[in-house]
């Protein structure tokens, strides 16, 4: 373990335990939630899943960063995604229950709201695969794109100004990763059980842990691509 990752675990460590012994700082958190949350997504998946990308490369290279990373775009770009994923996550978890409800499961409006049960879990589930079947693919294709537009200019700023070359990056994207283990293996294995649990969590931390999943998943696919 080298210098930069002690100071890495340091600010992560610190900034969780302010988070939990500082109350003002919890209050103001989870008032900002409530009031604004779609400003509070972007910012979560700006720094969170950027994060994830940098410690990713670092458990792959050695290195939290290269030349032409490209660790601003990459955030913005984040922020923007997590602006759709808060929208995602309003529109299906109160839709799929509505849904639920229209199919003949009554119970599933109320049993969302619930502290915790079996019926939760159930209408969390639905929530989850409705979520990432429909919405998931569709977000995950776009930020590969996102990032090999990123890549094109060597992770500069001016990225998130110029056009993206849809069809020169349709033409070389891995089409074929992107559909046998993102779509196939990611999502029913990982990703739909994973925002089961992000559902039967409160509402104000549902984001927050979805974000924090992005993380885990970087962290486990570069344990996975080094061995």
């Amino acid at each position: 373990m080298k210098k930069h990752d002690l100071i890495v675990i340091a600010i992560v460590l610190l900034t969780v335990s302010m988070f939990l012994l500082l109350t003002p700082l919890s209050s103001a958190y989870t008032f900002l939630n409530d009031t604004h949350g779609m400003w509070m997504s972007f910012f979560k998946f700006a720094v969170l899943a950027t994060f994830g990308e940098s410690l990713a490369l670092r458990i792959r290279t050695g290195r939290y960063g290269h030349k032409g990373f490209g660790w601003f775009p990459k955030a913005v770009v984040w922020g923007l995604l997590g602006f759709t994923i808060k929208l995602a996550f309003v529109i299906f978890a109160n839709g799929t229950p509505a849904f639920l409800a229209y199919l003949g499961y009554t119970f599933a409006p109320t049993a969302i709201q619930d502290a915790f049960s079996f019926q939760k879990v159930i209408v969390a589930f639905c929530i989850s695969m409705t979520m990432n079947l429909i919405y998931a693919p569709v977000m995950m294709t776009l930020h590969r794109i996102t990032d090999a537009h990123i890549s094109q200019w060597n992770g500069r700023a001016i990225a998130l100004v110029r056009p993206i070359q849809l069809r020169k990056i349709f033409n070389t994207m891995d089409w074929d990763s992107l559909w046998n283990f993102v779509f196939k293996k990611s999502i029913p294995l990982f990703w739909i059980p994973a925002h089961t649990i992000t559902f039967l969590l409160p509402e104000s931390y549902q984001v927050l842990f979805a974000a924090f999943l992005s993380l885990i998943l970087g962290v486990i696919l570069s344990f996975a691509m080094r061995k």
